[in-house]
């Protein structure tokens, strides 16, 4: 759990130092979250001028449907933050599952 939360900040961090088309990207205001099937547990946060705000997690999947939300294992998580599986591939492969709407999934697709 708590590698899984350090990787999320890793994430955040990566986001926030991007430039280009990614941090374009990121530069939403939008409500997140992020399951982690193999736990079963929730990460709740907000993504905000190019960052991951972390609010906090509970039990279960998300309680609230957040406007972006992620749903992968804790362990891709990991690898996808230290650059061991790519993201893209790891969607294509239904290991990741990424849910929002039409026009974020557009924006968000400059990240693949």
């Amino acid at each position: 759990m708590a590698e899984c939360r350090s990787a999320l900040d890793t994430l955040s961090d990566n986001l926030a130092g991007a430039d280009g088309d990614v941090r374009a990207a990121v530069a939403l205001d939008r409500s997140l979250s992020c399951h982690l099937t193999d736990l079963d547990v929730t990460f709740t946060g907000r993504l905000r001028q190019g960052r991951i705000d972390v609010f906090g997690h509970h039990p279960g999947p998300p309680r609230e449907k957040a406007e972006i939300r992620l749903a992968l294992s804790g362990d891709d998580l990991v690898a996808m933050v230290d650059g061991r599986l790519n993201f893209a591939k790891a969607w294509g492969a239904g290991r990741v599952r990424l849910d929002a709407g039409f026009r974020d999934l557009l924006r968000l697709r400059k990240l693949l």
